[in-house]
């Protein structure tokens, strides 16, 4: 199964838990989401799918990876945990929402999703009626009817007071969604002319829903950067520290000898705002200032 290297664990993860071989790539450096190129060359007579993963709320290059997997006979399985409402653009100008493109497409309600639950849940999307009974059946302990047990199931049923929060916020999702973009908006004009400052590149094939602000740094001593922001009270974050292929976990699951240059570099470059729907032009401003008067003293050696 092949899935990008760059990406929160729990892509990987189920992979290997089920048995199966995550196959590891590299990412695009402007957009984070999977190489299309490097996709195509792990391809082997093994592969069975693909896991694209729409990352910080952009989506990967769908069309593209349709072709592929078509051509190669593969399935496709969307981690769109972190892109609920951007919609992908397709050549001829359709417009469709993540998650809803592949055979299978994954969501995640954690709270700090743009749209979230009180805790943890998820969401399974598909078009395939026959698959998605079978889906329904093995989030039920393997049930259609009531203990009669058709397959090996889990419980992996949504409680009723998350579905009630994700009820009563769903009508507001783009608006969510519209205020995280004027957000990132925001925080692009300000670094714009910073040279030290790689803001967020949306691609053409995509809207963005910023979950996550994440830029990248050039010539800045990033751990001294993050320390002297929490010192004004301004949470950074990396996402991710460490790609998954230089994991202990990961690094003899097969094999395979990884050369993943991208993303290891992003790694030890990347880091991420505070972005969430309720930050107001005194926050914005409170924070992109701090960021810059601190940057400005961080160059690394």
């Amino acid at each position: 199964v092949i899935t990008p290297t760059f990406t929160f664990i729990a892509t990987a993860e189920v992979v290997a838990l089920l048995g199966l071989t995550p196959v590891l790539v590299d990412v695009d450096e402007d957009t984070f989401c999977i190489d299309i190129q490097a996709l195509e060359r792990a391809i082997t007579p093994k592969t069975k799918a693909i896991v694209p993963v729409h990352l910080f709320g952009q989506n990967a290059d769908m069309e593209s990876i349709m072709k592929i997997a078509k051509k190669h006979n593969l399935y496709v399985v969307e981690d769109a945990c972190q892109s609920m409402g951007s919609r992908y653009i397709f050549g001829n100008g359709n417009r469709q929402h993540s998650g809803t493109i592949g055979d299978i497409g994954c969501t995640s309600f954690f709270p700090s999703k743009n749209l979230g639950c009180y805790g943890d849940g998820g969401a399974l999307f598909t078009n395939n009626s026959e698959l998605a009974e079978h889906i329904s059946i093995i989030a039920n302990h393997g049930m259609k009817v009531r203990y009669h047990h058709d397959a090996i199931g889990v419980n992996s049923r949504l409680d009723s007071i998350q579905a009630a929060v994700l009820d009563a916020k769903l009508p507001h999702l783009e608006e969510y969604i519209a205020n995280r973009q004027s957000a990132a908006a925001y925080y692009n004009k300000r670094f714009a002319c910073n040279s030290s400052i790689k803001t967020p590149i949306v691609a053409s094939y995509s809207t963005h829903s910023f979950h996550q602000y994440t830029l990248r740094l050039e010539g800045i001593d990033r751990k001294k950067l993050i320390d002297e922001m929490a010192q004004k009270g301004i949470p950074m974050m990396i996402y991710y520290p460490i790609p998954i292929h230089l994991q202990t976990a990961y690094k003899n699951l097969s094999n395979k000898q990884y050369n993943l240059p991208i993303a290891e570099k992003l790694s030890d470059t990347v880091c991420s705002l505070p972005m969430h729907t309720e930050l107001d032009d005194e926050q914005l401003d409170y924070i992109a200032t701090n960021f810059l008067n601190i940057i400005s003293h961080c160059k690394s050696n």
